[in-house]
């Protein structure tokens, strides 16, 4: 089982407490960046475009424990920029431990295996370290643009699963990936020990410098994902809604719930999504208040939302409809059991897959000729006669 039933439990009750009360805008995971900075400089992040002053600072301990005071939800996610760059990051997690919160702290890794020697953490239910791997080696490396990220990703992966900790990968996908070398992946991450894996395709979003490798239309990305997840191997596991994952897979409609998992970092709150910026305030109360939600989402027509997918505004909606009835619940439990979604045209993509070339070189000359058809498309016509 890929979360603790302790966990789910907490949930759950949440959930369905918070429909008792006839709240229909509820939090599920705070998102609590506790810096900007890191140390990799990948092209699809927007974080570390900020200028160096703004890099340079952190929260507080006292900064982020009253925002998790403030926000009623019952896991906390601390990405960044990378947290353990935090010199408190520590002092956070043993106070969001005392309360009780469900950690999923985002690393790239890179420092996970010394922090983990020097006994900065000490294994929880409450803590899981949840590793960014954007793939097989070749894959992430080039994703993170660091060659020997991966294998130092990995080392400390295998350690913090022997030293008892809980481990979870969080995984993005963009434009063209290779579903088999995906696959692959997933069955060394399985290996590694990992308790389970978070996956969700890459959304272009203003900061990020990368824009051509973002995944562009709904139809590719839910034939894509649905080559990707059907015909599974019994053995992986998920640490997400496996509603979120038919929703990928093309078998649910789902509008994204903004407020589901809201974020607070040196700004403030910010108005959702994370991925736009659209302002902040000071509480919050004030988010949930004053927040113009119904502006989100596909069915709003706002322009920045039509091709996004992102977990982070659609999982809420799936763990939402998983207590918002008996078919929500009932169709969770087939999706949990049943689970291997046989699909022989899946399969024949999938096997089709393995007779085109993929990897980095290939994503890269691609682009390149993207770019040259653009230039040729845009060219003066009596130029291009005249050469």
């Amino acid at each position: 089982m890929p979360v603790p039933i302790s966990q789910m439990w907490t949930v759950a009750s949440y959930v369905i407490g918070q429909k008792l009360k006839g709240n229909k805008r509820y939090p599920l995971v705070l998102m609590l960046e506790p810096l900007f900075r890191c140390n990799l400089a990948c092209a699809g992040c927007g974080k570390i475009q900020y200028p160096a002053h703004i890099l340079k600072k952190e929260l507080s301990v006292e900064q982020a424990l009253k925002a998790v005071d403030e926000c009623p939800a019952p896991m906390v996610s601390i990405p960044g920029g990378e947290p353990l760059l935090h010199p408190q990051i520590d002092q956070i997690v043993e106070g969001l431990i005392a309360r009780r919160k469900y950690i999923y702290l985002c690393t790239n890794a890179i420092l996970l295996e010394k922090k983990l020697r020097e006994g900065l953490f000490k294994p929880s239910k409450y803590l899981t370290f949840s590793v960014h791997m954007d793939g097989q080696e070749e894959h992430h490396d080039f994703a993170v643009c660091r060659e020997g990220t991966f294998q130092k990703a990995s080392k400390g992966i295998r350690l913090a699963v022997d030293m008892g900790f809980r481990v979870t990968t969080n995984t993005t996908l963009f434009e063209g990936f290779d579903p088999n070398s995906v696959r692959a992946f997933f069955d060394e991450m399985m290996d590694a020990g990992v308790e389970g894996m978070m996956v969700s395709p890459g959304y272009a979003y203003p900061k990020a410098p990368d824009q051509a490798s973002f995944m562009q239309e709904r139809a590719k990305t839910n034939e894509a994902f649905e080559t990707l997840l059907s015909n599974r191997d019994k053995r992986w596991k998920f640490n997400q809604s496996p509603l979120f994952l038919e929703y990928l897979m093309g078998k649910r409609h789902y509008e994204c719930t903004p407020w589901g998992n809201p974020t607070y970092n040196l700004f403030g709150w910010q108005k959702p999504c994370y991925l736009l910026q659209d302002g902040y305030v000071d509480t919050f109360a004030e988010l949930m208040e004053t927040t113009a939600f119904d502006e989100y989402g596909k069915a709003s027509g706002n322009e920045a939302c039509q091709q996004c997918m992102v977990h982070c505004g659609h999982e809420p909606t799936a763990v939402d409809h998983t207590f918002s009835s008996f078919g929500g619940f009932f169709a969770t439990v087939k999706a949990t059991l049943f689970n291997r979604y046989a699909n022989p045209a899946a399969r024949r993509r999938l096997d089709a897959a393995k007779g085109r070339p993929h990897g980095p070189l290939v994503q890269l000359n691609l682009n390149i000729e993207k770019r040259k058809a653009q230039q040729a498309e845009n060219a003066d016509p009596q130029t291009v006669g005249a050469a």
